[in-house]
């Protein structure tokens, strides 16, 4: 490891336009997971100006009103609701469905490598620059809510680098934050206002030194935004979504599926298990992945990386793992109550920084610890 180096991450807020496309999705799915938590959703959205299109493949008992859903969202948000709606769906491919929900255990919807990470660097057990870009964004769009900075609009993002020394935060090199404004909102006090009321207050662990780079709307105006800015779109945001890129990921998008597609249950309950790893004092860093084949219910492979940091060699961890948690898509609804209409609530900000989010636990540190322990004292010909 370097003795010095940068890490980045980025963070959007819920008005953005491909978050709010995100939103959408999940509000979409947890109105048919409300009345039936079998319901098999892969929903997407994609707007752009006066245009809002909701498609995807469903099967379930009952169709909930989707245009309303999306007008209730989007005006919520912070935007007028001047929208044509279409809703295009239909029934999951029996194919699919035949491999997911035939005969026997739950199949995974669907093939892909899963990762999870944590760490010990923050209360959150997550990076710190992931921890003060999302933190940033929550602050900016609190202010704009509440009306403590007036003429802020919907849209908006931050960046926040982070200096590193030997492995620890040591200073924050550079801060972007980007907002959109009224027309007639005078940019220098909205610089003076954004300084003092996220900036200051959402860097609080670590904050900026005259070194420090500040950009507030570096682009200058920034008025027009949302989807008469730019067109949005479901998974768009992948690393705001979870590791802020400094953590590998698969590939699969979160929002609008349902948790027998393993793209997001196999994404959560890799991280439940690190984090789980990391609260236990099993190591100070630890990725998880799990790989899955559509249609088998046990992964095809699971990976520990502690990162050199950890107590137990990775081999151990990973038979730990399998002894304590199921990692068949059933156990992950069963273990995370996956079957609820939880999601949208856990949109915005990351997917992990909410700690009331079933993923988000630590319930399983001890038996994880207890585990490795009695493992740890067996003779290596009993392993």
């Amino acid at each position: 490891m370097r003795d010095k180096y940068i890490l980045t991450a980025e963070s959007v807020t819920e008005g953005h336009p491909d978050k709010l496309c995100d939103t959408i999705a999940d509000r979409v799915l947890d109105a048919y997971l409300k009345h039936d938590p079998a319901a098999h959703v892969a929903c997407e959205a994609m707007a752009t100006a006066g245009k809002i299109i909701v498609a995807g493949e469903i099967t379930a008992k009952r169709v909930p009103d989707i245009p309303a859903i999306v007008c209730r969202t989007v005006w919520e948000t912070g935007y007028s609701c001047d929208y044509e709606v279409e809703a295009i769906t239909h029934d999951q491919s029996g194919d699919i469905a035949g491999a997911v929900g035939g005969a026997g255990e739950m199949g995974a919807g669907d093939q892909g490598i899963m990762y999870g990470f944590a760490c010990s660097e923050t209360p959150q057990l997550l990076p710190l620059p992931v921890v003060l870009a999302h933190r940033l964004t929550a602050l900016l769009t609190n202010a704009r809510k509440t009306g403590t900075i007036q003429g802020l609009g919907p849209d908006g993002k931050a960046q926040v680098s982070v200096e590193y020394h030997k492995g620890r935060p040591a200073r924050i090199a550079a801060v972007v934050v980007s907002c959109q404004h009224d027309a007639k909102k005078d940019l220098d006090r909205m610089r003076s206002e954004i300084t003092r009321n996220v900036i200051v207050p959402a860097l609080r662990d670590l904050y900026p030194d005259p070194r420090t780079e500040v950009l507030i709307n570096p682009s200058g105006r920034f008025v027009l935004g949302g989807f008469e800015a730019d067109t949005g779109l479901t998974g768009r945001k992948l690393m705001v979504d979870t590791y802020g890129g400094l953590v590998p990921h698969g590939g699969g998008a979160l929002s609008g599926k349902d948790a027998s597609k393993v793209d997001r249950s196999g994404t959560y309950m890799a991280r439940y298990i690190a984090k789980n790893i990391v609260a236990a004092g099993l190591a100070e860093r630890c990725t998880v992945s799990l790989a899955y084949a559509i249609g088998r219910a046990e992964p095809v492979a699971v990976d520990i990386d502690l990162h050199q940091t950890g107590l137990y060699s990775e081999d151990l961890l990973e038979r730990a793992v399998r002894k304590a948690f199921d990692l068949t898509p059933s156990g992950i609804i069963r273990a995370l109550g996956l079957d609820r209409p939880i999601f949208a609530q856990f949109c915005n900000y990351g997917h992990f920084t909410h700690q009331d989010a079933p993923w988000e636990q630590v319930d399983r540190a001890a038996a994880l610890a207890e585990i490795c322990a009695t493992e740890g004292r067996r003779p290596s010909h009993e392993g």
